[in-house]
């Protein structure tokens, strides 16, 4: 996994949690009808995201704390 770096890390999670507000959105203001499946998948992308976000902003601060 060294394609995935903690600066990737970060984006990936921001585009998830921007997926799991966007989606929502979308879904109360009736663009996107709502099924079971999306509710659950937006709600899952926005967890991920957390949990994504919470580690690459951990790893990339222990790396440049390393680099000093």
């Amino acid at each position: 996994m060294s394609w995935l770096t903690p600066t990737r890390m970060i984006w990936l999670a921001f585009c998830l949690m921007l997926m799991g507000v966007i989606l929502p959105l979308l879904m109360v203001i009736k663009v996107v009808e709502s099924t079971f499946f999306l509710n659950f998948f937006s709600y899952g992308s926005s967890l991920v995201g957390m949990i994504l976000g919470t580690l690459g902003a951990a790893f990339y601060a222990s790396s440049k704390r390393k680099g000093r």
